[in-house]
């Protein structure tokens, strides 16, 4: 199966797959569940009614979701997130940057999957 190297920037397939036996199958059900998992609105509510803690919880959860699926851009984006949202700091161009990462890396995730 071959993969558009532009995905290198969102999603790291061969490394996802190292870490799960090199199941295509599972990998493409794991993607499926992400897309599932509606990560957005939950952080996006906390941090609208100014709750950073649990902001914080919620940018660090996708942090590791991202990670285990090799989701490289969200990855960083949730990690960078985490540390702005502790440190109260402004958070809003990094959301907003975080939401068009997500939307990408969606978009290849259908690539993948489809």
């Amino acid at each position: 199966m071959e993969f558009n190297v532009d995905n290198l920037e969102y999603i790291n397939i061969e490394d996802a797959l190292g870490r799960i036996g090199g199941n295509m199958d599972l990998y493409k059900r794991l993607l499926g569940r992400f897309l599932d998992g509606n990560y957005l609105e939950p952080l996006n509510n906390a941090l609208n009614t100014g709750d950073s803690e649990e902001a914080a919880r919620l940018a660090h959860t996708l942090k590791g979701v991202c990670a285990n699926l090799s989701l490289v851009r969200l990855r960083s984006l949730s990690t960078d997130l985490e540390q702005i949202i502790k440190n109260n700091q402004d958070y809003l161009p990094l959301l907003e940057e975080l939401k068009r990462a997500y939307d990408s890396t969606a978009e290849k995730i259908a690539e993948i999957t489809g």
